[in-house]
């Protein structure tokens, strides 16, 4: 029993010199570890809902947002854990380690990266180049990725206004509010979009609305919160929902 048991100190002491000797290579730079693709987009998704909460994610949270079961989402956290790449904690929900957060934000900062080249260098519209970047994401070439920010000329935020990570996995917030809460004669810039699926980009397109645009508020109806608005000489009537997607920074 003696041996079993110094056996597995033995094994137990090698798991946590593992984890160690790979977190310290990835803060390192030298070698990025490989996780897998699903692994990936748990983590992205918990980094994008976490902006948004002050307290932990619930699993049925993450699963509303990968649109997948729940029991799929317990078995993820598990080797996330394992991983130490998340911390678990039973009726608080999950959080990003510090390893987690920088993995998770290097993840977007590819994508987001991507989404620039794609509009910029390949002539990509805004609501083409998210399925093609979410592909793009999972590369693990750091200098690739280094080479491209520079070939861009190092961007600060992507096609659809969203700030981009620098290679520490630091996030610059942008002071901004939604269109929905600025009242008559009030204006903004337009400067990013709460939604970004294809169908709002065109829309927004067929309309005029576009990213770096100043938008005045000229009638709010009490009614429904329907928006009759100026943009680019030209006046528009909006409704609350299109409103409620789309971030201005006020002037």
């Amino acid at each position: 029993m003696l041996i079993f048991a110094n056996i597995k100190l033995y094994l137990d002491k090698s798991k946590k010199l593992f984890k160690i000797i790979i977190k310290l290579i990835y803060l390192s730079n030298k070698i990025v570890p490989m996780f897998t693709f699903s692994e990936e987009n748990y983590l992205k998704a918990i980094y994008h809902l976490e902006i948004d909460s002050i307290k932990g994610i619930s699993t049925n949270a993450i699963a509303k947002k990968l649109e997948t079961k729940a029991s799929s989402v317990t078995d993820m956290i598990k080797k996330l854990s394992e991983k130490e790449l998340i911390i678990y904690k039973k009726y608080q929900g999950v959080t990003l380690t510090d390893f987690g957060k920088k993995t998770a934000a290097n993840i977007v900062r590819k994508h987001r990266l991507w989404e620039v080249f794609l509009v910029e260098k390949l002539n990509f519209s805004w609501d083409e180049v998210h399925d093609v970047a979410e592909q793009l994401e999972h590369i693990k070439s750091p200098k690739l990725i280094q080479q491209l920010d520079s070939f861009l000329g190092f961007p600060t935020h992507d096609p659809h206004g969203d700030p981009i990570p620098d290679k520490e996995g630091n996030l610059k917030v942008v002071e901004k509010s939604l269109l929905s809460t600025l009242l008559k004669n009030e204006s903004g810039i337009c400067i990013g979009v709460n939604d970004s699926s294809s169908e709002f980009l065109q829309f927004l397109d067929k309309k005029g609305i576009t990213l770096g645009k100043l938008i005045t508020v000229l009638e709010k109806e009490d009614f429904d919160d329907s928006l009759l608005i100026k943009i680019a000489q030209q006046k528009l009537s909006i409704s609350k929902k299109i409103a409620n997607n789309l971030y201005i920074q006020k002037q």
